[in-house]
């Protein structure tokens, strides 16, 4: 499933970084709203929650029926060729600017 109409089949970030930059954006972020703009299933997003849970590079905390999420910005990159750089940084990148 592609939002963007794109026929080529792939994008310079991988769905999981996708679903990171979403949480970050908004760390009360239901699973239906990722989907969305990601451009996945809800299940699919369930998944890569859990996969960004299970190898520390986001924490999940109840509150009240939802989840909020803190993100662990120090983790390392999980890649050989990006393994000197933290997510914050991959995050940074995507941050929109501020407006002076």
């Amino acid at each position: 499933m592609s939002t963007s109409g794109d026929k080529h089949g792939w994008h310079f970030l991988s769905n999981h970084a996708q679903v990171l930059l979403c949480i970050a954006a908004d760390p009360d972020i239901r699973f239906r709203d990722i989907a969305q703009m990601v451009g996945i299933t809800e299940r699919a997003a369930q998944r890569i929650v859990a996969d960004l849970a299970q190898t520390g590079y986001i924490e999940r905390e109840r509150v009240g029926r939802r989840n909020r999420y803190h993100l662990n910005t120090e983790a390392k990159m999980r890649h050989a060729a990006q393994a000197d750089y933290q997510i914050g940084e991959l995050i940074q990148l995507f941050e929109p600017p501020t407006r002076p």
